[in-house]
């Protein structure tokens, strides 16, 4: 027996056995966004995870949870709301079509940056469009700016945050700077915002496959839970910027078939055909 290990082992499990403090994770150290009508500087940086590019694509389901809620194909795996959408596509029906369209995963692009004037919070991850993250590559296709993330030689952007009538957060858009700057002057500052990056893909926001199922149900029946189904907690490192409306619920009702329990009715719905 080796006693280290037994040792170690039992430290472990009594760590883990300690209650939490219910001390919460300032989301604000990793990820930035404008708070505020206003310009910033910022400065895209090289992505340790990706030193041939620094965008992250991500898709997200909007709109089913009360948060937004990570697409299980990020992690390369069967997702039951993609897979419901791809069934309703085999229907003529036109509401079908409409519904399939609003579950479908939308897309939205994360970058690591660092914000000039807040540099002590290191490395954070920018979240934006596809209309942004656009308008970004068109910047680096552009042989007068090329690489902006090199540290020596790149160059710093200014975003600009401005209101949207009716729209909740701001509209953003991005002017690069004329002159090219290096990320620091302090060569171990670099070394550490190259090392030191959040991580975006991170298991404590990936539901499982039943969990997510289970999500679906809970939208497509208007939000009423069978007995026993557990409420799901906010992937809380993300933010619904997707304006919420009163919309019609899909019906999982079917005329000429007897009536069934709800959890019945949704279990059909992943089966060979549509009942409908």
């Amino acid at each position: 027996m080796d006693l280290n290990k037994i040792k170690n082992r039992l430290e472990n499990l009594n760590q883990a056995s300690k209650p939490k403090t219910g001390e919460k994770k300032d989301y604000t150290l990793i990820y930035w966004k404008p708070k505020a009508e206003g310009k910033y500087q910022i400065r895209f940086v090289p992505s340790k995870l990706n030193k041939d590019n620094p965008f992250q694509e991500i898709f997200m389901h909007y709109g089913v949870g009360k948060f937004p809620i990570v697409a299980l194909t990020n992690w390369g795996e069967e997702d039951p709301i993609v897979d419901f959408s791809k069934k309703l596509r085999k229907s003529s029906e036109s509401e079908n079509w409409r519904l399939a369209k609003q579950l479908d995963p939308k897309m939205r692009v994360f970058a690591p940056v660092i914000v000039r004037g807040e540099e002590e919070k290191g490395v954070r991850l920018f979240e934006f469009s596809k209309t942004l993250y656009l308008e970004l590559l068109s910047v680096a296709d552009d042989e007068d700016y090329g690489d902006f993330t090199d540290v020596a030689q790149g160059f710093d952007f200014v975003v600009t945050a401005t209101k949207v009538q009716d729209r909740p957060g701001f509209g953003l858009s991005v002017r690069p700077k004329p002159k090219q700057t290096q990320l620091s002057e302090d060569a171990s500052q670099i070394k550490s915002w190259l090392e030191d990056q959040p991580l975006l893909l991170e298991e404590r926001y990936k539901f499982t496959y039943d969990k997510l199922k289970e999500e679906l149900q809970k939208f497509l029946t208007g939000g009423e839970e069978e007995e026993g189904s557990i409420s799901s907690e906010p992937a809380s490192g993300f933010e619904d910027k997707t304006p919420v409306k009163e919309e019609k619920k899909f019906s999982l009702s079917t005329q000429g078939t007897p009536k069934k329990a709800k959890s019945e009715e949704f279990d059909s719905l992943f089966e060979d055909d549509l009942p409908f």
